[in-house]
């Protein structure tokens, strides 16, 4: 039986980094404050003092420069592992992740291996300032060459940031600010890694499957568990990874209930979504009884902290949708 520790997901997520650090030599780490202060959210705390200052680097507030690095070092054989402190300072380094880390193993023909992490907090809850809590994904997603992956437990944020420090492609790991310290659960001590592209069913239902990603599994599981009292059966399909997509996942879980809702935190238009639903159209078509429903930001800019309950999907929008769509014929 395997040996398991309660961790929160911040915890989960610095042993990790620990642990990969510790397997391979050739991992490095370079970030804003992930040195001498262990991260704004102490992710890598601890790191610097076990590893030196040759393998985790304080970077200039420049993510530009921290992408950048990652390519020349990802090129010069070491496995870069880099931290964006808010995924919506990635707008300053898209030339660097749309035009180099994502094309750098078809540029040279296979020749470098863009072993590349790129670590991000990103969504509401947390009543941050401006550009701290964009959810980005969907832009993301669209990227040749990328892999998305958004973990919503504890366990998996420790197993999927191993598979993607481990994994020979570029990789953005979408880390949720609220589940930093919100959520927390039995991690398995030691080596632990959970693959890429492979979804999780996190509640069975027969009635609706609701689709989610990153802390909007966990809304979503309350809203599964409170309909239960109404005599309810509803599903949980916990995606873990946008970017390979889990389409004999989405698949069976959309063909067994025939009813299905999309939550994400991001604004509707573009949003990663939409790409979900037109999957469930494609893959799913003759099994569904009601138009796919979306659960979604607003098509505005995120609001300032004393509005974003307002923006945010919250309990209440969700099961809101969920009645909407069992509603319809």
């Amino acid at each position: 039986m395997t040996e398991t520790s309660e961790l929160t997901m911040l915890q989960s997520i610095n042993e990790a980094l620990h642990g990969e650090m510790a397997r391979d030599e050739r991992v490095v780490l370079l970030g804003e404050d992930i040195g001498h202060v262990g991260g704004v959210f102490r992710a890598t705390e601890g790191l610097f003092e076990k590893f030196g200052e040759t393998r985790v680097v304080d970077t200039p507030l420049a993510e530009g420069a921290i992408v950048g690095s990652a390519v020349g070092l990802a090129m010069a054989g070491l496995v870069p592992v880099a931290e964006i402190q808010f995924l919506g300072f990635s707008y300053q380094a898209m030339h660097q992740l749309a035009g180099q880390v994502a094309r750098l193993r078809y540029r040279s023909q296979g020749r470098f291996e863009p072993a590349i992490t790129i670590r991000a907090p990103f969504g509401g809850g947390v009543r941050t300032p401006e550009l701290h809590s964009d959810s980005l994904e969907g832009q993301l997603a669209n990227i040749p060459g990328l892999k998305v992956v958004a973990p919503a437990t504890a366990a998996d944020a420790k197993g999927l940031l191993a598979a993607s420090i481990r994994d020979p492609d570029p990789v953005i790991f979408l880390e949720p600010l609220r589940g930093y310290r919100g959520i927390r659960g039995d991690v398995p001590d030691g080596d632990h890694v959970v693959p890429l592209g492979s979804a999780r069913l996190a509640r069975t239902g027969d009635d609706l499957v609701i689709v989610a990603w990153s802390y909007q599994v966990e809304l979503a599981c309350k809203v599964a568990d409170a309909l239960t009292a109404e005599g309810l059966s509803i599903a949980v399909l916990d995606l873990r990874s946008l970017v390979p997509l889990d389409l004999e996942a989405i698949s069976a879980v959309v063909d067994r209930c025939g009813r299905a809702v999309v939550v994400e935190e991001a604004a509707q238009t573009g949003g990663f979504a939409g790409e979900v639903v037109a999957t469930i159209v494609e893959e799913c078509f003759w099994s569904l009884e009601a138009p796919v429903v979306r659960v979604s930001g607003f098509d505005v800019p995120y609001p300032v902290g004393m509005l974003e309950d307002t923006y945010v999907p919250d309990e209440k929008r969700i099961a809101a949708a969920v009645r909407q769509t069992l509603a319809s014929a």
